[in-house]
């Protein structure tokens, strides 16, 4: 399948292009470019021909001839889209309704947005699935939401949208990110050989590697449109929700020396637990092969092949708050997040 992939550049997508593109499917990537410093070690098989562009710019000659669109390129995550909103949802949501839009215009039949279990929000007395309320409580969650809301109704005999609803992701990449639960505690514990939790660590996360996410995004690809068409999917494995101290558990466990300690505050409004019966039941050959210990002694092996220092751990190019924040300071992309120069 000949297929057009948003944020190939980033954290899951320069694995998923690998992956699409190991499973026989032809990709064309698409990338602002905001996060390319911060490629960690060379792990990527085989990288796609990207565009250099800002998906509000993407024309309907650079989509035509593709059979399938899958979309990640959005400001992510949480912190980054509290710090302006009206950009967020310029982007986030606005921008992404529009590239449903001209993917439609351009005859692509398959639409894979990847949207959020963080759009369940405060849910942790049950598990949330597909039906249960939806209680988004940043500007991240609620595009989420609203991209959902404005494609499904696009949906038609001849495009076909599908909504990958994805738990918290950890893992290695090369182009890594350390501003996600697993992999920030880790980095802590192999930097500072300690990890310290202000909080009581109560809080429900879901969570799944990122080559799981993108087996999810592959799957939806090659199923059988019937399965998929205008369908709502948490991706994640049900033995795969932990609460925080948990996490902080068995990554401190993980990484020799490590010692943990645990805080008393509370407070994170962010606490959630997902159901994951229906990718896993529905979904035909997806089935995640990846649990948090196992990604834990990943990441360890990646910082010790490395030997990775702290001032990589803590530098701009893996934590996306830091690198926009960076970009907006130095006049590189203005106030509406366009490259200046």
């Amino acid at each position: 399948m000949k297929v057009f992939v948003t944020g190939t550049d980033g954290y899951i997508g320069v694995m998923l292009a690998q992956m699409l593109l190991e499973r026989g499917h032809e990709v064309t990537g698409c990338d602002t470019g905001f996060h390319r410093s911060g490629w960690l070690y060379n792990g990527a098989k085989k990288l796609p021909y990207t565009l250099t562009k800002d998906i509000r710019n993407i024309t309907d000659e650079d989509l035509k001839g593709f059979e399938a669109v899958i979309h990640l390129a959005e400001l992510s995550n949480d912190p980054v889209g509290e710090l302006t909103p009206n950009i967020t949802y310029d982007i986030n949501h606005l921008g992404t309704v529009e590239l449903a839009k001209k993917a439609k215009k351009a005859g692509i039949s398959r639409f894979v947005y990847f949207s959020s279990c963080s759009v369940y929000g405060a849910s942790s007395t049950s598990a949330s699935d597909e039906h249960s309320r939806t209680e988004p409580l940043t500007a991240y969650a609620k595009c989420k939401l609203l991209v959902e809301r404005d494609l499904a109704p696009m949906a038609d005999d001849n495009f076909s949208p599908t909504f990958l609803r994805n738990a918290t992701a950890y893992g290695p990449s090369p182009r890594q990110r350390f501003d996600l639960v697993v992999n920030n505690l880790s980095g802590l514990a192999w930097t500072t050989k300690q990890i310290k939790m202000d909080s009581d660590g109560t809080p429900w996360r879901p969570l799944v590697h990122l080559l799981d996410i993108s087996q999810a995004a592959c799957c939806t690809l090659e199923a059988p449109r019937q399965i998929v068409h205008n369908q709502v999917f948490n991706v994640g494995d049900n033995n795969e929700n932990y609460q925080v101290k948990d996490i902080a558990k068995i990554v401190s466990d993980t990484f020799p020396g490590c010692t943990l300690s645990m805080g008393t505050r509370g407070g994170d409004k962010r606490d959630y637990r997902v159901n994951f019966d229906k990718i896993n039941s529905t979904l035909p050959g997806f089935k995640c092969k990846y649990t948090v210990p196992m990604g834990a002694r990943q990441l360890l092996k990646i910082f010790q092949a490395i030997d990775m220092t702290p001032e990589v751990f803590q530098s701009k190019g893996h934590t996306r708050l830091k690198q926009i924040q960076y970009l907006l300071a130095t006049k590189q992309i203005d106030a509406d997040f366009f490259w200046t120069a």
